[in-house]
C-alpha cells in the first residue's frame, strides 16, 4: 500500500487556506496532519476548517512532532530560509512557497543546508506543474514558433492594505518578490536557460517602501528577451505572450490558471492580424497545487531527486538580485 505523507503546515496564509491544504487534503499521497501558528487561536480555527488534527502555538513544536514526514513554509518571505533550515534539522523535507529566500546568498545557505541533511527542499512554483506550461514548452520545442526570441509577461493586481505582509518592506513585501518571480521563472523554462543581463524601473510606494511598480529586461543568450511588468497596485491582469520567427502563443492565465475550469492556449502563425492563423489549444482543468504537492510526495517515497532543485531558485534569485542592483544603479547589471 502507497504510504500517505503527514505534512505539518508553518502559519495560516492565504495561499495555505485558499489553495495549498485543500490540494493536500484531496490529494493523493498527503493529508495536512498539524498546522502552526504563533497564535494559537488562529491554528485552531485553521484545524477545525480543514479537520486537521493537531493545532500547535509554535512552529517549533510542530517541527518536533515525529509524527510529521514534510513541511509545507508558506510564511512571509524573511522566514522561508531560518524556518526550513529548522525543519531540515528536524528531519523534514520543504516545499517552501516563493522566492524561497530574500537573495541569492540567502538560497545558497539553504542549499548547504539542504546539501548537510540529504532532504528535498523545493521552491513552490506551482505553475510548472500544470499541463499548460508542459505544452507550451512542447510547443516551443518542436519548433511550432519557429526560433523563439522574446517573451512579453504582464502580472498585476491592486492591494493597498498597509497590513498585508505584501505591503511590508523590511519582511520582503513588493511586486518583484510576490509576482515577478514568476515572470523570470518562466522565460527561464520557456528559454531552457539564464540571462546574461538584467535592467529595471522601480517605482516605490511611499508609504510602504515596497516596488509597487517594477519593468524589467532580461538578456538571455542568442538574442532573446524577457520584457516584463508586475505591480501590487494596478488593475487585476495576467498574460504571456511568446514570440518565435514563425509563430506566436498567447498564455491568457498563465499563473492562476483555475482548478475546475479548462485553461487556452493561443497558437497563431501570423499570418495577418485578423487571426487567420489562430490555433486553439485547450487544456483540460488540473489543481496545480495539488500535482505539485503530490511530485513533492513522490520525491520523498521514491528517494528520488527533485526534478527542479535549489539551483533553480538560486538562479531565479540571482536574477532578481540584478533587476534590483539595476534599479539602483541605472544600469545593466549581471546576475
Amino acid at each position: 500500500m502507497t504510504r500517505t505523507i503527514r505534512w505539518g503546515v508553518l502559519g495560516c496564509a492565504g495561499i495555505a487556506a485558499k489553495a495549498v491544504i485543500p490540494a493536500i487534503q484531496s490529494s493523493r499521497l498527503g493529508r495536512v496532519a498539524a498546522i502552526a501558528s504563533r497564535d494559537p487561536d488562529k491554528a485552531k480555527e485553521m484545524a477545525a476548517r480543514f479537520v486537521i488534527a493537531k493545532a500547535y502555538g509554535s512552529y517549533e513544536d510542530l517541527l518536533a512532532d515525529p509524527e510529521i514526514d514534510a513541511i509545507y513554509n508558506p510564511l512571509p518571505n524573511h522566514l522561508h530560509v531560518p524556518l526550513t533550515i529548522k525543519a531540515l534539522e528536524q528531519g523534514k523535507p520543504v516545499l517552501c512557497e516563493k522566492p524561497i529566500a530574500l537573495d541569492a546568498a540567502q538560497a545558497m545557505e539553504l542549499a548547504a543546508a539542504q546539501k548537510a541533511a540529504g532532504l528535498p527542499v523545493a521552491e513552490a512554483f506551482m505553475v510548472r506543474h500544470h499541463p499548460q506550461w508542459k505544452k507550451a514548452r512542447a510547443l516551443v520545442a518542436e519548433g511550432r514558433l519557429g526560433e523563439v526570441r522574446a517573451i512579453q509577461t504582464i502580472f498585476s493586481y491592486y492591494l493597498d492594505d498597509p497590513q498585508n505582509v505584501r505591503n511590508q518592506a523590511d519582511i520582503g513585501g513588493g511586486g518583484l518578490f510576490d509576482v515577478g518571480c514568476y515572470a523570470i521563472n518562466t522565460a527561464r523554462l520557456l528559454f531552457g536557460a539564464e540571462p546574461l543581463s538584467a535592467i529595471a524601473l522601480i517605482e516605490r510606494d511611499p508609504v510602504f517602501g515596497t516596488d509597487r511598480l517594477t519593468s524589467g529586461l532580461l538578456a538571455f543568450p542568442e538574442g532573446r528577451q524577457l520584457a516584463f511588468t508586475c505591480s501590487t497596485q494596478l488593475a487585476l491582469t495576467q498574460k504571456v505572450t511568446v514570440l518565435g520567427t514563425h509563430g506566436r502563443l498567447e498564455i491568457p492565465i498563465p499563473f492562476n490558471a483555475p482548478a475546475d475550469e479548462p485553461t487556452l492556449l493561443v497558437l497563431d502563425d501570423g499570418r495577418d492580424l485578423a487571426g487567420g492563423g489562430r490555433e486553439e489549444i485547450a487544456i483540460e482543468p488540473v489543481d496545480q497545487y495539488r500535482e505539485q504537492v503530490d511530485a513533492f510526495a513522490e520525491t520523498i517515497l521514491s528517494g528520488k531527486s527533485l526534478e527542479t532543485g535549489l539551483e533553480d531558485a538560486i538562479a531565479n534569485m540571482k536574477a532578481i538580485d540584478a533587476l534590483f542592483r539595476s534599479a539602483a544603479s541605472s544600469r545593466w547589471e549581471q546576475p
